[in-house]
């Protein structure tokens, strides 16, 4: 990355600003399908570009492709070559289908002039129905009783034995450099397992400010459903990581992600606290599969994640 790049991704720490400019799709021509829009992926201090920016990117193409009638009600993804950092991706969307009541599309992803990603996103005209979600697990502590990433790296420095292969840039990343503040339950993965070896966690997170101020193609509803999406992936793995105990520091371990699926069973705001309790499914064959929902604080379900990723441990 340049030091242009580097320099700009500083003037961001602590807002929502990498979020939003992930999520400013700007129209161009499709190439093979109905309908296209370009986006960039946004700085991370890793080889190549995190995986929500791909999903969130997706659903808006996907969303802007639909009358404002529907909602999108589910996703299913798959991530076929790694993306490059701070460059433009081409979506082009195929209109499968328009129905009274639902729509289906197809969202494909370019860069370098090959497929990088592919997704199938359905729409619902909202309805009354009946209605049954499972409740949020008890005792889960406030918030605001938790420490955020920020608070939890501040006394860990880069290049001491306990904070593994943490660098000051990925610190800064972990701490304030990805529009979301986290806060873990039991404790983060990091540097090292925080808390037991089990196959679940839950966290909550909120954007770092009001997304009100967001100007561009998506309106509120949308916005905040596309930034849903685009959190979801950093954190999915995790429950995979505490039960094997590898942390994200850790020398050597290599991490992907393979497949996703999301469904949204109602709106809510991103900007306003999100319970995430997740688990791991189980780990085989150098793959993990996670699954998350995210809760409310009235306790209401909100959205369902299952995503597989590629874990391999330092050798």
């Amino acid at each position: 990355m340049s030091t242009e790049s580097t320099a700009a991704s500083l003037e961001v720490r602590g807002t929502a600003a990498p979020l939003l400019a992930a999520l400013d799709l700007r129209p161009c021509e499709p190439e093979h399908y109905d309908l296209a829009w370009s986006a960039t992926t946004q700085y991370c201090p890793w080889p190549k570009a995190y995986g929500g920016d791909m999903v969130a990117q997706a659903a808006a193409a996907a969303m802007l492709s639909t009358e404002t009638d529907r909602r999108l009600h589910s996703m299913h993804s798959y991530f076929m070559r790694p993306v490059d950092i701070g460059t433009e991706v081409r979506y082009e969307v195929e209109l499968l289908r328009d129905g009274r009541g639902y729509s289906t599309r197809q969202v494909r992803a370019f860069q370098n002039g090959k497929p990088v990603y592919t997704a199938l996103a359905s729409f619902q005209v909202p309805e009354e129905g009946e209605e049954l979600s499972p409740a949020e697990p008890a005792g889960i502590p406030a918030p605001e009783t938790l420490p955020s990433s920020a608070e939890y790296l501040a006394a860990l420095e880069p290049g001491t034995p306990e904070a593994g292969t943490l660098t000051e840039a990925s610190k800064e990343y972990w701490s304030t450099g990805r529009s979301f503040d986290m806060r873990h339950v039991p404790g983060p993965v990091y540097v090292r397992v925080e808390g037991e070896r089990k196959p679940h966690q839950a966290l909550w997170v909120r954007a770092f400010e009001s997304l009100d101020a967001y100007e561009g193609a998506l309106d509120g509803e949308r916005l905040h459903t596309a930034a849903l999406a685009y959190v979801c992936d950093y954190t999915i793995i995790e429950p995979t990581l505490r039960a094997l105990g590898h942390a994200w520091a850790d020398p050597g371990l290599t991490t992907a992600s393979l497949d996703h699926a999301m469904w949204f069973h109602r709106p809510a705001r991103v900007d306003e606290w999100l319970l995430y309790v997740q688990e791991a499914a189980g780990a085989q064959s150098g793959r993990g599969l996670g699954l998350g929902r995210f809760f409310d604080t009235d306790g209401r379900l909100v959205a369902t994640v299952a995503q597989e990723a590629m874990v391999r441990p330092g050798r």
